[in-house]
Formats: structure tokens, C-alpha cells, sequence
């Protein structure tokens, strides 16, 4: 069910956003029994605090939602999300309170908290409706909504119901749905067609292993989006252990929010030309599996010895990227659930992202604080190069040591593209749950390049 506003009704309910410093004035408007009732309920104005008022037969007449202060918000984003959550069945509005970029982050979030992933289970009831406020361009804010939804559910299936050939349905059905044309070379096709790094980490695998190519658009700059599509990764031979291993359903997160941006580029017709290349692989454990010490030869023709087959993402997506630069693009972008060693420099909720443009990084961060979609800027540091230069090989898919694991592992992919490149190393994965973000898959960085897109490909 496409997540969408409501329609305006004669029984909306008024919401009235109320900041901590902003509660007297708010219980001035009230009649003398709401201040009464306010003040009974100990309503100040607190972060997500909220106060149902009644009217003359027992309905809601109107909702405080408490904002808090400044400092308080600061610390998470999407409040409006848990509001949405917690009000009783009916359609509200956001009458005052909230205004710019806050009151679209709260429309937002408010649709983003409809999202419930229930394939397995009866369906949660729905949340109660928003009609869309005014002053936001509701139909972007529901396709942004539906692409960071999208993106939730392709994460969220399990390995079982989400392998390879689903995550490539998964892209032929965007591609009908928004006119785009699309080709996947699949199995052995992948070595007569020179992309054997993708051929050799899905070969153990019974899923075949496939690139997925999909273009939108004739007119403007290219735009060359690529997401790592590891549907389930054991580690290889250099097996994961169990504890590392509970999640791995989510390693084709790139490829999954890769499409959910592809479908917020589509929907809204951003005028560029797309191009969305998925390696699309399961890293399984067979006899034909792909060993420690092996040395593979990519597309680009570089060499590479494999130091440990659990850094598998960057062997897929250094193919695809060699390929992505084949038709001069504008700007590549590569997003990937890469390393852990992001998520040990900053974290689950940020994305770290990788740039040379400073240009293009002033844009990202600066259309990530204005959408509420935080990223963080890493270095190509120039120097930690002669870390992935194995000697034997041109280069190391996993270097020893465990140093700066995210910057060797960026530099390793910028090896394999000469256009203008931006790679983004995410998570993907809420670990507990916050306003309008369940625990489980989660769209990062998306939203940020959206806003960013017109600024860097100037359009």
C-alpha cells in the first residue's frame, strides 16, 4: 500500500506544535476549561509529549504536540513520526507550529511512520491520517516516502524470498513502472561478457549471479548510480561467524537504496539521464568457491589477490564501476554496506560518504542538514594507497593490519573509475527502533543526494 496523505475531511483535528519556550502562549489561546485540563495533564511543552483536547461531545477538538527545545531536538530527528504513531484513529492537520524545512521534515515523517514491514504477519493496524499542510509539495514528499520505502522492504525480505533473481525483479518491476529500459547478463554470460570479478563471488552460489543495467531518461547530464547487490554473504571460505552473520541479509542494502533513489529520480523526472548497475550475488561456500591467495584479473584488467573472500562487495562493484565509466558519465555514485570499519568511525545513523569534488561534498552536506538525512565526509586519503598494493597482485582486497578499513576499502574502488565519483559506505540498518524509523532496513544518504542532485550536475 503506497504510503500517501490523507484526504481533507469536514472532521479534521487541528495539531498545534508547541515548543517548551512557547507553552504559555499556547495555553493563552485555549478556552478556560483546555488550560484547566492542560495544566491537570502537566502538559510543558516536552519532546513528544502530547496533550488530546476535547470537545463538547466527547470527540477530539484539537492536539498539543510537544516540541521541546532546541537543544533536545537536536538530538533525533522525524518527532513529528512518533506523534503519528501514538494519536488515536482519525485525519489531522498541522494548524501551527511548524514552518520551512521543519514543517516538511514533519510531513515527512509523518508518512514514513506508516511504514510497517508485515509480509510475514497480519498487517498492523494503519496510523491515523495527515492531510498534506499547504505550505509543502506534498506529491515530492510522498515519493520521496514511498522510494525510502521501498527501499526498507527490498532490506528488510530475507535471504530466502530476496536473492538475486528476486532483487532483479525488484528492478525490472521499477523499470515498467516508470518507462526505463533494463538488461541483466546473468551466470556465465557474466565471463564472456568481461565481468569476472562478479562472475567469480556468485559462482558457489545455486543463484546465479547477474549484473542488472537499467536506464531512464534521454535528455540532460548522466547520472550513474551503482549499489552493491550481495543478497546474503557467508564470508566465503573465510566464513563469517554466526554472530556476524545474523544480518548479512541486509549486505544489498547499496542496491536497495540505489533503487529507492532511482525511484524519487524517476517519479519527480529530475532532468538527467539515469543508469543504475547492480552486481547482484549471493557469497555462498561450495567447492568452486573462490579461495584466500587467489589473484583475479578485473574488467579494468587490474589484478587483485584475495586476501580474504569476505571482502567480496568491493570485487563485485569494481567491475561495475569499470563498466559505469565506459559512457562517460556525469557523476558516478557507488553505495554499499562495505565495511564495519564505518560503522566503528560513525556509527549506525550516519552515512559516510567519499568524495575528491569538494564542490560536490559541500553540496551533499549541506542538503543532508536541510532534509535531516545525516552524512558525514571521509578522506581518499592519497597516502594509505601503498596499503591495498599487495606486491604480488596490483592490488589487495583486504588489507592486513585493520587501519582505516573504510579508506582502503574507497580507494580500492576509485582504482576503477576515472569519472567523477562519490561513494557512499552505509549501514543500512535501524538497530532499534526511533520515530518513523522501525528497527530494520533504512534508506541513508538518499534523500541527501536528491536534494544535492540539481547543485552538483547542475540542473
Amino acid at each position: 500500500m503506497p504510503l500517501a496523505f490523507a484526504e481533507p475531511t469536514d472532521a479534521v483535528i487541528p495539531i498545534h506544535v508547541v515548543a517548551a519556550d512557547a507553552v504559555d502562549d499556547a495555553l493563552a489561546g485555549l478556552t478556560p476549561e483546555g488550560r484547566a485540563w492542560a495544566q491537570a495533564q502537566g502538559f510543558a511543552g516536552s519532546l513528544g509529549q502530547i496533550l488530546t483536547l476535547p470537545n463538547a461531545h466527547g470527540g477530539l477538538e484539537q492536539v498539543l504536540v510537544g516540541y521541546g527545545t532546541a537543544a533536545k531536538r537536536a538530538r533525533d530527528r522525524f518527532h513529528m513520526g512518533a506523534a503519528a504513531r501514538k494519536l488515536p484513529e482519525g485525519t489531522y492537520e498541522i494548524a501551527s507550529g511548524l514552518q520551512g524545512d521543519d514543517l516538511d521534515e514533519a510531513a515527512l515523517a509523518w508518512l514514513l511512520a506508516g511504514y510497517s514491514y508485515d509480509r510475514y504477519v497480519k498487517p498492523s493496524s494503519p496510523i491515523a491520517g495527515l492531510v498534506a499542510p499547504d505550505d509543502v509539495d506534498a506529491a515530492r514528499i510522498a515519493v520521496i516516502a514511498n522510494g525510502e520505502a521501498l527501499t526498507r522492504e527490498l532490506i528488510n525480505t530475507p535471504a530466502s524470498d530476496m536473492g538475486p533473481d528476486e532483487l532483479e525483479e525488484a528492478a525490472r518491476t521499477l523499470a515498467v513502472e516508470h518507462y526505463a529500459g533494463i538488461n541483466v547478463i546473468t551466470g556465465d554470460d557474466l565471463i564472456t561478457s568481461n565481468f569476472p570479478m562478479i562472475h567469480t563471488v556468485g559462482r558457489a552460489s545455486n543463484r546465479q549471479p547477474r549484473l542488472i543495467d537499467m536506464r531512464w531518461g534521454d535528455m540532460g547530464p548522466q547520472l550513474t548510480l551503482v549499489g552493491k547487490g550481495v543478497c546474503f554473504d557467508t564470508g566465503g571460505l573465510n566464513i563469517k561467524p554466526g554472530s556476524s552473520m545474523g544480518l548479512m541479509k541486509k549486505d544489498m542494502g547499496g542496491a536497495a537504496t540505489v533503487l529507492g533513489l532511482a525511484h524519487m529520480i524517476m517519479a519527480l523526472e529530475l532532468p538527467l539521464r539515469l543508469r543504475v548497475l547492480i552486481p547482484a550475488v549471493e557469497n555462498s561456500i561450495d567447492g568452486n568457491a573462490f579461495r584466500p591467495q587467489d589473484i583475479l584479473t578485473s574488467r579494468k584488467g587490474l589484478t587483485v589477490e584475495i586476501n580474504n573472500t569476505d571482502a567480496e562487495g568491493r570485487l563485485v562493484l569494481a567491475d561495475a564501476l569499470t563498466l559505469s565509466d565506459e559512457d562517460d558519465p556525469a557523476l558516478v555514485i557507488s553505495m554499499a554496506t562495505l565495511t564495519g570499519a564505518a560503522r566503528v568511525a560513525v556509527g549506525p545513523d550516519l552515512a559516510p560518504f567519499y568524495t575528491d569534488d569538494d564542490g560536490h561534498a559541500d553540496a551533499v552536506a549541506k542538503a543532508a542538514r536541510k532534509v535531516a538525512d545525516p552524512v558525514w565526509r571521509m578522506p581518499f586519503h592519497d597516502p594509505y594507497e601503498a596499503m591495498i598494493e599487495p606486491g604480488i597482485a596490483d592490488l589487495d582486497n583486504a588489507p592486513k593490519g585493520g587501519f582505516a578499513g573504510s579508506i582502503t576499502a574507497a580507494l580500492f574502488l576509485r582504482r576503477f573509475v576515472e569519472s567523477p565519483y562519490m561513494h557512499f559506505d552505509i549501514y543500512g540498518w535501524q538497530p532499534s527502533s526511533a520515530p518513523a524509523r522501525p528497527r530494520g532496513g533504512v534508506g541513508m544518504g538518499a534523500r541527501a543526494l536528491l536534494e544535492a542532485l540539481p547543485e552538483m550536475l547542475n540542473l
